[in-house]
């Protein structure tokens, strides 16, 4: 493994250690304030915490910021498609977390490592064998986990699952643009869009949403600048040096350190039926990357 590459992975380990503290955030978040509102706050939060960047290092390098304007376009285009799969994705995940816990709110986000390589199949990509024997690992882990002995499920299960196929769709999306534009643009962009529109829907559809900002508000500095800002940056800038599925490999770690989170914070327990089906899920979750991990290649590589 080169130098790039390892760099690469060490910065999407992070990644997935800061998200996976951060469904323990984003749950004492939903206590205070509806979904449309705290991510308006944290995403918001989170680009501007990337203009002092942004300025810093154009004002110190030239040519990364002759790079930058004219890539500009591309930036804002891809942010604004990124930024409305993210405002998707992050509605869902924060609505769910609402009703069921951190740590399975974060295995059920996690599937999003399966859906990658499914979606592939909209773009007449080849699916191999051990991603349909992941696809029956990770749904017979959902149903333990999710899945309720009258046979009923909660809607926050149902708001996870919806919500990992946008998280998905936002990796091959980074994927589209993240080599064409500069890290740190890219990502204000994504984000400013996502805050837009949760602003816009919350006044809409929340009236009074941000009357209890202060009673969220380390939930939102934290989600803001350190899930928003840093981690969703540090995913723009390994993902330059990583194939997306040792990304979305590593990054689904997110949902160990979250369930770990959600045990020693919370005192969350999600019984032996629950942590059964993790190990099921997160074993799912390997094995559906397992073909691009040995053999090196990029989903979008993979073609009938």
């Amino acid at each position: 493994m080169d130098s790039r590459a390892l760099r690469g992975n060490l910065l999407l380990l992070v990644t997935s250690a800061i998200w996976g503290f951060g469904f323990i955030a984003q749950q004492f978040g939903s206590r205070a304030l509806p979904p449309f509102s705290f991510n308006a706050c944290r995403f918001a939060l989170g680009s501007a915490s990337l203009l002092p960047l942004i300025v810093i290092f154009g004002w110190h390098d030239p040519a990364r910021r002759r790079a930058r304007a004219a890539s500009r376009r591309l930036s804002v285009q891809g942010g604004l498609l990124n930024g409305g799969v993210m405002f998707l994705g992050a509605w869902l995940q924060q609505a769910g977390i609402a009703e069921t816990t951190a740590g399975q709110a974060a295995f059920l986000t996690g599937l999003y490592i399966l859906f990658v390589p499914l979606l592939g199949l909209f773009m007449h990509h080849r699916v191999p064998l051990t991603t349909w024997c992941a696809g029956i690992l990770a749904l017979v882990g959902l149903y333990l986990l999710s899945v309720r002995e009258d046979l009923s499920v909660s809607r926050g299960d149902v708001f996870e699952i919806a919500g990992a196929v946008f998280w998905a769709l936002h990796i091959l999306c980074i994927d589209a643009y993240v080599k064409r534009t500069d890290p740190l643009e890219f990502s204000f962009w994504q984000f400013a869009f996502c805050a837009l529109f949760s602003v816009g829907t919350a006044l809409s559809l929340e009236p009074g949403g941000f009357a209890h900002v202060g009673d969220a508000l380390l939930p939102i500095l934290y989600c803001g600048v350190v899930s928003v800002g840093i981690a969703y940056t540090l995913q723009v800038v390994a993902q330059k040096d990583v194939i997306p599925a040792h990304a979305a490999l590593i990054l689904s770690v997110e949902t160990v350190f979250a369930t770990l989170g959600g045990a020693v914070v919370l005192g969350e327990n999600l019984g032996l039926r629950g942590y059964v089906g993790c190990v099921l899920m997160f074993s799912g979750m390997i094995l559906a990357q397992w073909h691009g991990l040995r053999g090196g290649m990029r989903p979008a590589d993979v073609r009938t």
